[in-house]
């Protein structure tokens, strides 16, 4: 999948730059050809990637986002929702090991719209005074207890009606079991956390016994008509 990037070819680390394919020259009104430049976002390496080419209806992350992005990584993934959300937004990256954690302070250092976070997402507490109130969360923590974890920095920093988009992997939760019944006990927890499902998508043939989840969080009560 191709994506337009948000900063200059030439400033982009190795770990990016590998990652860029140019767009054909085309004709201009002027007969100039001009020369765009698209990165290449990998499915096979990024759960958002996976989603959105497996057809899912809606990430909920579009231009002036702000996104509060769980189990940040080293920050690939993350500079691709950068490009998305682009100057008007913000992507709060948090990442819990201190190794892909140094890796993202380093991508942020070229983009001033992510900020990154190197502490546990359980303790949302830890990072209150850096995070306003994001409008999607997305989540890939792949732990048992993940629907607490966005759970917990749902009610700190999503607004009402704001959107969490989940990574599931199944055999992280519970190796026991069928992926469809961890899927279905994921969505249950969700539920009770005061989300409601709106999609869930697997993401097959990019990622085995994985799914995506995405829900509403406190969705707004519709006045019913008299």
């Amino acid at each position: 999948m191709l994506w337009s990037h948000l900063i200059p070819l030439q400033v982009l680390p190795s770990m990016e730059r590998s990652e860029l394919a140019s767009k054909a020259p085309s004709d201009t009104p002027g007969g100039a050809a001009v020369k765009t430049e698209y990165r290449v976002w990998n499915p096979f390496r990024s759960k958002i990637a996976a989603a959105i080419l497996g057809g899912v209806d809606d990430i909920w992350i579009k231009p002036g986002s702000k996104v509060l992005y769980i189990g940040a990584a080293a920050g690939t993934s993350v500079s691709h929702v950068s490009d998305i959300v682009g100057k008007t937004g913000a992507v709060y990256a948090v990442e819990f090991s201190h190794r892909p954690g140094r890796d993202l302070l380093g991508v942020a250092k070229l983009r001033t719209n992510i900020i990154p976070i190197v502490e546990d997402a359980r303790h949302p507490l830890k990072y209150r005074m850096l995070i306003g109130m994001v409008d999607c969360i997305f989540a890939d923590v792949a732990q048992p207890d993940q629907a607490r974890i966005v759970a917990l920095n749902a009610h700190y920093f999503l607004k009402n009606g704001g959107h969490a988009v989940i990574a599931v992997k199944a055999s992280c939760i519970d190796s026991t079991a069928a992926p469809e019944a961890v899927f279905r006990r994921e969505v249950s927890k969700l539920q009770k956390e005061n989300f409601k499902p709106l999609e869930q998508l697997t993401l097959e043939p990019y990622e085995r016994d994985h799914a995506v989840v995405i829900a509403e969080y406190r969705p707004k009560k519709s006045k019913s008509s008299d």
